[in-house]
């Protein structure tokens, strides 16, 4: 197999310089891959060392400084700064700001960006993943309807995409596969399902499960097992960081409000009352917690509780699931896989191409798909 590429839309934020400077560590041998779901895999998937990352972001701030940043933060160990700062040079060099302009202008600067870093590395393959900071819903255009209309849209000068689709729309364009990691519009749009299809690239998505949901996925299925209905699930989110101002905004909170609420009505069998909140606590920095309370009703009506607490460092839980995607989505494309992979639902909220949100079929699933490339 040969050299593959890694393209980061969001290069310099938290989850993207994570992700970098743990494929740094595993090359080098000086981290294990904890939470690389990959390694428990039986399939053919490029190695560590052929992953090649490049990016864009709309910020300047370099990554080694960026990578000292999420030290400070606990993220990253303060030790693996030194060994990969060198890496982290290379990997700069590689990123490039988000170009200016009509929307027809920015996609074949990004198209001409994927295709530079293709051709200046002699990668076989790119991977594009979406790990930007979460946008707004946007309103339905007729132009998402068909390939054909987004391509007459673009070019009479419309601005008809979000951010996330115009990326996702770059990717296709240039011929590498997509996956959204972000509860962002991206790729969830019929044109660009339909490009996909064209060009002959897979893509998967969208909203990257790490936390509180993952929890969800495991303990929903086994109140429907056991015959218990449960009346009410309520959740209370913390953030901080970039995550919690930007979901600050109750515009961009809706967006994760409704992928994260998406699944519990599916598992549980029957509607039930899930009020869902997100609050920015900036001094909680790069931790994020979660607390849940299960009201559920058992044998002759009896009313009990269940209530978890989820504390967790988000971007050391979304980067090695980062690095997965990319390892898994390099394959498909090699095996000729084509459209949406709703096997890969095992890492989303919202799994485009798959109604299945209970963790261990997703879990089955994704390791038979992954077995057949």
């Amino acid at each position: 197999m040969g050299r593959t590429g890694l393209w980061l839309v969001g290069a310099r934020g938290s989850v993207a310089t994570t992700a970098v400077c743990g494929l740094l560590g595993l090359r080098a041998g000086l981290v294990p891959p904890t939470g690389c779901v990959t390694e428990l895999l039986d399939a053919d998937l490029p190695p560590w060392d052929s992953l090649v990352v490049g990016g864009h972001d709309v910020v300047s701030t370099p990554l080694v400084k960026r990578a000292e940043q999420l030290a400070r933060a606990g993220v990253v160990p303060a030790e693996l700064l030194g060994p990969v700062s060198a890496g982290l040079r290379e990997v700069q060099a590689n990123l490039r700001d988000v170009p200016q302009g009509a929307q027809v202008e920015v996609a074949a600067r990004l198209v001409a960006d994927l295709a530079s870093f293709r051709s200046r590395h002699d990668l076989e393959r790119v991977v594009v993943v979406n790990v930007a900071s979460t946008e707004p819903p946007v309103d339905p255009h007729p132009a998402h309807a068909s390939a054909a209309a987004l391509e007459k849209a673009l070019a009479v000068g419309e601005t008809v995409l979000p951010p996330s689709s115009l990326a996702a729309y770059a990717a296709f364009k240039a011929g590498c596969s997509f996956v959204d990691f972000t509860p962002s519009t991206g790729v969830a749009l019929p044109a660009l399902a339909e490009l996909a299809a064209v060009v002959g690239v897979p893509y998967a998505g969208r909203d990257g499960k790490t936390g509180e949901t993952l929890v969800r996925t495991v303990l929903a299925p086994m109140f429907t097992a056991r015959a218990l209905r449960v009346r009410s699930w309520a959740g209370t989110n913390l953030l901080g960081g970039g995550d919690g101002s930007t979901l600050e905004d109750p515009a961009h909170a809706s967006s994760k409000l409704r992928t994260k609420a998406s699944g519990l009505s599916a598992l549980l069998g029957h509607p039930v009352t899930a009020p869902l909140h997100i609050d920015n606590v900036p001094e909680l920095g790069e931790q994020k917690t979660a607390w849940d309370h299960v009201l559920f009703e058992g044998f002759l009506g009896a009313r009990m509780t269940l209530q978890f607490t989820w504390t967790g460092l988000d971007s050391a839980l979304a980067a090695p699931l980062v690095l997965d995607l990319a390892r898994l989505l390099a394959a498909a494309h090699r095996a000729g896989r084509v459209g949406v992979q709703g096997e890969l639902g095992f890492f989303f909220k919202d799994p485009l191409g798959s109604t299945e949100h209970g963790f261990a079929e997703q879990t089955r699933v994704l390791a038979e798909w992954a077995g057949e490339l």
